[in-house]
């Protein structure tokens, strides 16, 4: 049985690993100053984490179901501890590349498990509460991710200067190391399952194969490679299709459920806008506005705002409008969105956008917790951590996407201006959130409203 303080903790993991995603873009300045990093180095400070995080999701859930989830929760929290370390004491750019990729694999490992958690240890409205609490950490984590940073290299505490962006996780992850055996049950299926390690191999290449060229890609010219290697995806989830295991990395009947499957392109569909809207924000209001990074940080806090009442309320959203409150978070990000475009068009000051910026996080916040509901509702407890690392990297593929796509959009416009730039990337993003309110209309529709949070198979919780 989960105690008073399981939740907030395991919650604790969500929030460091997708803070981290968005604390190192305000830092980057300064430490390529201190490192004498080049743009290369630089650019794979933040995507080496990224690609590395991604790839290893699937891995990363599988583990938590066949040796249990409060070990490997335990384990990613302990590997992500140290990696901060070494990212917050490197000596030079190479050294913090190295260890920004090691932290990205020690997050792969933690954060499938705290929907596993979650998806196991509580059950009914405990349930729905507690994945709603995951959707509001992980988006104000998003959300502040850049005011945080900023605040803390504003601060310069102790002289660490953007070292204490990394640094300011260690404090954390003790924390939560010395509570984790104390207030998180073990759970595990019943029956033993052993890796798949040929399934992993394939699955980890082909992920690998998706999310290098996304990431990669537009920086470099959009070189050969980076066409064929979806190509090369394609053939590797093919071979792991046709393959047979009796204990399979991902279980291909998870897809049978209709719920599972539109949810998960629902998830990718919000994340593809999230991403790609945080990115060109932060890069006009700095570009084109001119705000230091702790300005740009601080006009992330109206969306914030909407996103945390939202939060609060989606609850009672879903339990009158079912699946439809999802939709309705899509709808009031298109109107949030399309406000903000028009403001800017007009040229009109930061200050009238705050109504904008506060009913786009309200549509945020209300779309992204049913949106978890939806697509765990009828997974049975024994795929519980293969289906949240399927999620999870659902999410980070969507994320690599929509910033691929979206930098098209923003930098082919750039020689225009900032402010045209981000226009049209607002239009890009306005075409995903009512695409968003599309898609919902293919869920089966008892599932968002009255989710199946109890399973037939029971597994052991210690």
């Amino acid at each position: 049985m989960p105690r008073a303080g399981t939740l907030p903790l395991v919650l604790t993991g969500v929030f460091i690993t997708i803070l981290d995603f968005f604390i190192v873009n305000v830092a980057i300045p300064s430490l390529q100053r201190d490192l004498h990093a080049g743009a290369a180095a630089v650019e794979w400070v933040v995507a080496g984490y990224g690609l590395a995080y991604g790839s290893g999701l699937v891995l990363g859930g599988r583990l938590g179901d066949i040796l249990g989830r409060r070990r490997m929760f335990a384990l990613g929290m302990a590997l992500f501890t140290l990696t901060s370390i070494v990212c917050g004491l490197a000596p030079d750019a190479g050294t913090l590349v190295a260890a920004r990729i090691a932290q990205g694999l020690a997050a792969a490992l933690l954060t499938p498990q705290v929907l596993a958690i979650l998806r196991t240890v509580y059950s009914g409205p405990a349930q729905a509460r507690a994945l709603n609490a995951y959707a509001m950490t992980m988006g104000l984590a998003a959300v502040f991710g850049q005011l945080v940073g900023g605040v803390l290299i504003q601060a310069d505490l102790f002289g660490l200067g953007w070292r204490a962006c990394f640094l300011i996780n260690v404090p954390i992850g003790v924390a939560a190391l010395a509570l984790t055996r104390r207030l998180v049950p073990e759970s595990r299926p019943a029956t033993a399952a052993r890796l798949d390690v040929g399934g992993t191999v394939l699955v980890t290449l082909a992920l690998v194969a998706i999310l290098l060229p996304l990431i990669e890609g537009r920086e470099q010219g959009w070189p050969l490679w980076s066409w064929l290697s979806p190509v090369a995806a394609v053939v590797l989830f093919v071979a792991y299709a046709r393959r047979r295991h009796e204990s399979p990395l991902v279980d291909l009947t998870l897809f049978r459920e209709r719920g599972f499957t539109v949810g998960l392109l629902i998830q990718l569909a919000f994340t593809m806008g999230m991403a790609a809207y945080f990115l060109i924000f932060a890069l006009y209001v700095q570009g084109g506005v001119g705000l230091d990074a702790l300005g740009a940080g601080l006009i992330f806090m109206p969306m914030g705002a909407g996103y945390l009442t939202a939060s609060l309320l989606a609850p009672r959203f879903v339990a009158r409008l079912g699946r439809q409150a999802i939709a309705l978070g899509g709808l009031l990000r298109a109107v949030g969105l399309a406000s903000l475009l028009a403001l800017v068009a007009s040229g009109a000051a930061l200050g009238w956008l705050v109504p904008a910026l506060v009913v786009d996080g309200f549509g945020m916040g209300l779309a992204l917790a049913p949106i978890m509901g939806t697509v765990l509702a009828r997974v049975a407890p024994h795929h519980a951590g293969s289906a949240a690392g399927v999620l999870t990297t659902t999410q980070q593929l969507g994320s690599a996407l929509g910033v691929g796509i979206v930098g098209i959009v923003f930098y082919g416009s750039l020689p225009d201006g900032p402010s045209q730039a981000f226009q049209h990337g607002l239009v890009y993003l306005i075409a995903v959130a009512l695409t968003i309110a599309g898609l919902v209309q293919l869920l089966p529709r008892a599932v968002a409203a009255s989710p199946r949070v109890e399973a037939a198979v029971k597994e052991p919780v210690a």
